[in-house]
C-alpha cells in the first residue's frame, strides 16, 4: 500500500493543474507505483494469490486507462510511457 506522502507525490508529478487528483495521467502514474510496490511483496511472499489476484485487476485497469489515453490523447500517451519507463516507444 502506498503512504500518503508518496500518493502526494506522483500527484502532484503527473497533475494537469492544481488540484487534479483524477486525470488518467494520475490514475495511470498511481496504479503503476501500486504495481511497483507490490513487486517487492511477491518476492518475499510468493504464494499471495489473493493480492495477485488484486494486481491483475490493476494491471487491467491500468490497460484500459492507457488505451483511452491512447486514443484520446496520443501525445500525452507517449510522454507518459516514457516518464514511467513502462515500454519502448520507439515502435508505436
Amino acid at each position: 500500500m502506498l503512504e500518503s506522502a508518496a500518493k502526494q507525490q506522483v500527484v502532484s508529478e503527473y497533475q494537469r493543474k492544481k488540484g487534479d487528483v483524477g486525470s488518467s495521467e494520475v490514475q495511470i502514474a498511481l496504479l503503476t507505483a501500486r504495481i511497483n510496490d507490490l513487486q517487492t511483496h511477491f518476492q518475499t511472499h510468493k504464494k499471495d494469490v489473493h493480492s495477485r489476484l488484486g494486481l491483475m485487476k490493476m494491471v487491467a485497469r491500468r490497460r484500459r486507462l492507457m488505451k483511452y489515453l491512447k486514443r484520446s490523447n496520443l501525445e500525452m500517451y507517449r510522454d507518459l510511457l516514457k516518464r514511467l519507463n513502462l515500454r519502448d516507444i520507439s515502435n508505436q
